[in-house]
């Protein structure tokens, strides 16, 4: 029986995913690298998953296991990284930090140094047949222009930690498949709710805005930095997300690709407030707003947040200047018989799902919620006070 290791479950996207491994025909088994503290949740999404498969008169006896370890340390602290190594066949590398106010030295460590110890340890496995990485769109950090999958370094500069260190690690990764190691890259975007039933586990990113509308009355008010007839926002459902790592991460073609996970028409930001607009049967008046204004006022003046709920660090996507290239995983995804579906199509659904689940967890400063992990957001106040260095290559001394 083939085994996979997975880690960012029982995350977002990882608890998923997890059910459509479990559905290959192949029957694998499945090692979810778990951290001590999220045992019990794990424990308990273990136990969901089984009971679906049960009451689908397919159970997965005991196919899905837990193993504690951490990928901040080396041989990811498993108790017998050795033994598990000889056994795995296929590697899923999930877990990040996804913290856009996370401070340097805690993405450093989670996102760059626990990538290269699940490279590390995808090296010891002789089985191993693909390392499937979840990267981000966002290692263009503020490319201005076209972001092509197989552009990295482009001498962007970034918006925050969580945009660099994403980025250099898949400078990593990219290293270990010249190298020969066979593994897929996917670069998700904004990841949404489930696009036929609206099911999210948190509510950030394009629901700080739903929520702000939500709050007020038929008439609402919203500051809009930018040009938001200008700028576009990429969203995606988690359904496409997970489709596609499912039937890409199945198919040999897919080895030594880079997808990003995009949408290939996305709207314009004052498009994507139309339709949240008529979602929630509000009239929207549109506040223009320069950029820094709206994050000072957020970060700086007493109740501002709380009166919105939109973290400062989320405010520079409304003028993101990068326009993502999807021509690879438009080309094999629709060779799949999947495709992107449109916002429009969608919207309602995350619109009714938050109508009915107002108690939901709120996210303080994520952005895109594919974390699957292991690793929660890191809470704050404010976002740090930094400027990114702009990165032409490897970071110094090997950060």
């Amino acid at each position: 029986m083939a085994k996979i290791l997975l880690t960012g479950f029982p995350g977002f996207l990882g608890s998923e995913l997890v059910r459509r491994i479990l559905a290959r025909k192949g029957k694998p088994s499945i090692v979810c690298l778990v951290q001590p503290k999220f045992a019990t949740l794990a424990r308990k999404r273990l136990a969901e998953i089984e009971a679906e498969f049960e009451a689908a008169g397919a159970g997965i006896h005991g196919r899905l296991t837990l193993a504690t370890g951490d990928i901040t340390q080396v041989g990811l602290d498993l108790e017998s990284p050795a033994a598990l190594a000889r056994e795995v066949v296929e590697i899923f590398h999930l877990a990040a930090v996804y913290d856009l106010s996370v401070r340097r030295e805690t993405a450093l460590k989670i996102n760059l140094a626990g990538t290269r110890n699940v490279l590390d340890f995808a090296a010891r496995c002789a089985k191993l047949r693909r390392l499937q990485y979840v990267s981000t769109c966002y290692v263009s950090g503020r490319y201005a222009g076209i972001f092509r999958e197989d552009d990295l370094v482009r001498g962007q500069e970034f918006n925050n930690f969580y945009e660099e260190t994403k980025y250099l690690a898949e400078i990593e990764v990219r290293e270990r498949m010249k190298a020969g190691m066979p593994a897929s890259i996917y670069r998700p975007a904004v990841v949404t709710g489930d696009s036929r039933t609206g099911e999210t586990q948190k509510y950030d990113g394009p629901y700080y805005v739903i929520r702000w509308l939500l709050k007020q009355p038929t008439v609402a008010v919203l500051p809009v930095p930018g040009d938001p007839k200008r700028t576009r926002i990429n969203l995606v459902p988690r359904d496409f997300v997970i489709d596609s790592i499912a039937a890409l991460s199945e198919w040999k073609g897919a080895a030594g690709q880079c997808y990003q996970l995009a949408d290939p028409d996305p709207p314009t930001i004052d498009d994507a407030i139309t339709l949240m607009g008529k979602a929630t049967g509000r009239v929207i008046v549109r506040v223009p707003m320069p950029l820094t204004v709206a994050k000072s006022a957020i970060e700086y003046v007493p109740g501002v947040y709380q009166l919105l709920g939109i973290p400062a660090s989320a405010v520079d996507y409304f003028i993101h200047p990068t326009f993502y290239d999807t021509h690879h995983a438009d080309r094999d995804l629709a060779a799949l018989g999947i495709r992107c579906p449109k916002l429009a199509d969608y919207m309602p659904h995350l619109v009714e799902f938050m109508r009915a689940h107002p108690r939901h967890r709120v996210g303080r400063h994520g952005l895109d919620r594919k974390d699957e992990s292991s690793w929660p957001p890191l809470r704050g106040t404010r976002s740090p006070r930094f400027r990114i260095r702009r990165r032409r290559g490897r970071s110094p001394a090997g950060e």
